[in-house]
């Protein structure tokens, strides 16, 4: 399946910034699963200073605001050639070994809630059952609503608030599978919503490496394992890891950011 993605978000300062730098995962990742068959990221109001391939084997690029600047536009948009398998990436491998992967962070350190939630592996005689089971779980202790997790929630904290969206589904089923001794990460990425071309923010899922099939995706939000309809960008042991855009900036006044995304065929 070819998918057509345009991503555009838009910084808005109300005072002249002194500086800002944006680290961005924007470009898609080439592997089994899906061909980049044209990308660009482009910038204004700022520059692309270098680009590098990090440890995760992500494409990252660094941009600078322009001393002075009160608006910064970032637009990543191209086109993706994208294959079904079932979820299976395989076993694709970068610089960071697998027991990185088997390693908490501060969004996944496990509590009783995610101790709780991982038994649900054990439930059933094939671990690859066991993770669609612990799926399943998630998304009834932690439905899917907006507007109660934000970036900084931790798996433990959106179990308590007892609600999340997709990066909290995420950060929870990594730490949940690695609590059973599987390296688990954090994937985001693109979805192809059924009749829904503008979207409000990009998506994510995780992934787990078994022995004998690789990595193995997993969409708790949606119940599913990842197919033609979904674009790999970034990977991570969470969701700061792997997070489209990440930035600091310094100078006085407050922020604004606007997201506009098109997923399309």
């Amino acid at each position: 399946m070819q998918l057509n993605i345009r991503h555009v978000t838009e910084y808005a300062y109300d005072a002249p910034v002194d500086f800002a730098l944006q680290k961005l995962r924007l470009h898609p990742l080439a592997s089994q699963v899906q061909t980049v068959q044209d990308w660009s990221v482009d910038v204004s109001g700022g520059k692309i200073e270098t680009s590098y391939t990090d440890h995760y084997g992500n494409h990252v690029d660094l941009v600078s605001a322009e001393a002075g600047t009160q608006k910064l536009s970032i637009m990543a948009s191209g086109r993706v050639e994208t294959r079904d398998t079932a979820g299976v990436l395989g076993k694709f491998y970068t610089r960071a070994p697998l027991w990185h992967f088997a390693q908490q962070t501060t969004l996944t350190e496990p509590g009783d809630g995610v101790k709780a939630l991982s038994e649900a592996i054990g439930t059933e005689k094939d671990v690859l059952d066991g993770l669609h089971a612990l799926s399943a779980a998630i998304l009834k202790a932690v439905p899917y609503e907006t507007g109660t997790t934000n970036a900084t929630t931790t798996a433990e904290g959106a179990i308590a608030a007892g609600k999340g969206v997709c990066q909290d589904h995420a950060n929870i089923f990594v730490a949940a599978a690695r609590i059973a001794g599987l390296p688990a990460r954090y994937v985001s990425g693109y979805l192809l919503m059924n009749d829904q071309v503008d979207q409000d923010a990009s998506h994510a899922w995780a992934e787990v490496h078994l022995n004998d099939l690789g990595w193995v995706g997993f969409d708790v939000s949606n119940g599913v394992s990842p197919d033609e309809k979904y674009a790999r960008i970034a990977v991570g042991r969470d969701a700061h890891d792997a997070a489209p855009i990440f930035g600091l900036r310094t100078g006085a006044g407050n922020e604004s950011m606007i997201v506009s995304l098109q997923v399309q065929q």
